[in-house]
């Protein structure tokens, strides 16, 4: 069997460790978000039922009828539909739907009245980020609709949700602004009989912060896969650890400009080695010139413009074989480069690199302890 060219370790184990922290954070009640094929990391979502999830939240209802087609019988909420959205096959299959406004709450009426039941929503009021969410200043009006649908059997409204703006700093006065407005929507809510359960306002900043306690679940997605946008604490555990192997290798003499442009010339005489691996499978071009990898226990640096299909290493005075593992990132078990330290050579967030890996790097999901995890070329095992 061919071996892939590049492989995304996932660390099972790591999954299982975030999630249940957060457990212990949110009090047992945790909802783990796990959009965008789990933040990249693929099929977690036993994983997080088992180490202390009791629900699951993401943002399209295609994404939770997968689910619902893999055996996932948990409670699952989406919060990012249009009025188009297929409201029928989520309500057939017991999803629970967040509302930001009335067209929207209306189409998943009119879904429910065709469908003979009731449609189980979550009013999302606007508290501070200007994205999705009901104003503040509509908010009274879309309480008063959905109670009009509720005594029509058509909706339930089970909960209130909201999203900080600011909760990965907690000294931003922003984040008492948004939990007034919160406190306020939920006030409204009631005063209009409406009776939500579920009230959630927290995601992992202000979890991890404490900016956004008090109000029932937590809705925890890039902590469960050991990104701490907050920068307070140091027990989450990366989960990720991409790999690629070297194509070819050789000697060059000073001089040698490498890539596009010619960005990098080599300054003595020194090795280069080839990866298989470039932008178009998820690396950020902007950290060309910047990043480094792991090679044979060392940190190298990457040189030249990254290009579509490959990188290249300046790997000093060793001459690599083909076919040799490189680290790419990981949990820095063996002092290999993190996920946050990519971020910072492509001045974004962890979250974009861990989302952006490519389809051609094949998935390998490990339970493994990641504070003992060793690359491929430490082991000599195979991927």
């Amino acid at each position: 069997m061919r071996t892939p060219a590049s492989e995304l370790i996932i660390h099972d184990d790591a999954i299982r460790a975030n999630t249940a922290r957060f457990h212990a954070l949110s009090h047992g009640r945790l909802m783990a978000v796990v959009k965008a094929d789990a933040f990249g990391h693929g099929d977690i979502v036993p994983s997080v039922l088992q180490s202390g999830a009791d629900s699951i939240g993401v943002t399209s209802i295609e994404e939770a009828l997968r689910l619902r087609g893999q055996g996932i019988s948990a409670p699952i909420l989406s919060w990012l539909n249009t009025p188009e959205s297929d409201f029928a096959s989520a309500l057939r299959a017991n999803i629970d739907l967040a509302v930001p406004n009335g067209e929207l709450l209306y189409a998943v009426a009119r879904a429910a009245h065709t469908e003979g039941t009731t449609a189980r929503v979550h009013l999302h009021i606007d508290v501070g980020t200007g994205r999705d969410g009901c104003p503040a200043r509509d908010w009274a009006n879309l309480c008063a609709l959905a109670r009009q649908y509720e005594a029509a059997l058509t909706v339930r409204v089970v909960g209130i949700m909201g999203h900080m703006s600011c909760a990965d700093d907690p000294t931003n006065g922003q984040n008492m602004r948004e939990r007034l407005v919160f406190q306020n929507a939920i006030r409204t809510a009631r005063r209009g009989a409406l009776n939500p359960s579920h009230l959630h306002l927290a995601a992992t900043a202000a979890t991890l912060t404490g900016v956004g306690d008090g109000f029932g679940f937590h809705r925890i997605g890039a902590g469960l896969f050991g990104i701490d946008p907050s920068h307070t604490i140091d027990d989450l555990r990366p989960a990720l650890t991409l790999t690629s192997t070297v194509v070819s290798a050789h000697e060059v003499p000073a001089g040698t400009g490498v890539g596009y442009g010619h960005d990098f010339i080599a300054p003595v005489r020194t090795h280069l080695a080839l990866l298989p691996i470039g932008y178009g499978d998820g690396l950020p071009r902007v950290a060309s010139d910047h990043a480094e990898v792991l090679v044979r226990g060392r940190r190298r640096p990457l040189v030249g413009r990254f290009s579509m299909d490959m990188v290249v290493v300046d790997t000093g005075d060793m001459l690599l074989n083909p076919g040799e593992h490189v680290t790419i990132f990981g949990p820095r078990a063996r002092g290999e480069p993190t996920v946050a330290e990519w971020a910072g050579w492509s001045r974004t967030i962890e979250h974009e690199i861990v989302t952006r890996v490519g389809a051609r790097t094949s998935r390998i999901r490990r339970s493994v302890d990641t504070t003992t995890c060793r690359s491929h070329q430490d082991t000599g095992e195979a991927a």
